[in-house]
């Protein structure tokens, strides 16, 4: 049980708020809370196996981090629109298949983010529209390598470590 939530921030993104938490028999307390619109992030596979995999520089992790295209849900805006917007902006990208992947808590501790996660297939390349600010490389990996670097902690993107596990059952069975 929660009381009336005190604001500290409210910027484009995330509002962080104090929320004061009733858990009986304890006493009330507060936890700092990061309000989220949520995210959906898209994992696109081309006919030979191959995700597409981009490198970006994270300035809040410090430096570049390999993820699978994704990005906020705009107001109004359904995961899928959001995945399938964020898959032609980032790796210039269309697709006439989808699978849903289900979704994901990004940090639960203290954030509200609901990531969605999709399979992309049968793809089709469009024109690129990154933001100004945005510095990505668009990378074809085969996908038993993705799942390595999984392994070897070179992919360490929790939505894109959750996309390439949860997309093996339905890859493993289109390859046979």
């Amino acid at each position: 049980m929660t009381t009336p939530r005190k604001t500290i921030y409210q910027g484009k993104i995330v509002d962080l708020g104090l929320d004061t938490v009733s858990l009986p028999p304890h006493p009330p307390f507060e936890l700092e809370i990061v309000r989220h619109p949520g995210g959906a992030g898209v994992l696109a596979v081309n006919d030979q196996q191959q995700v597409c995999l981009i490198y970006q520089f994270r300035h809040a992790v410090g430096g570049w981090i390999w993820e699978v295209p994704a990005g906020k849900i705009d107001p109004g805006e359904a995961p899928r629109h959001t995945a399938a917007r964020e898959l032609q902006e980032e790796a210039g990208l269309n697709a006439d298949e989808w699978c849903d992947l289900g979704s994901m808590y990004s940090t639960p501790g203290f954030c509200s983010e609901v990531v969605y996660l999709y399979l992309a297939r049968q793809l089709q390349p469009i024109p690129l529209s990154h933001e100004p600010l945005e510095f990505i490389e668009i990378h074809w990996v085969d996908y038993a390598e993705a799942l390595r670097w999984v392994h070897q902690d070179k992919i360490r993107d929790a939505k894109t470590v959750i996309a390439l596990l949860r997309a093996q059952p339905y890859l493993v069975a289109a390859a046979q």
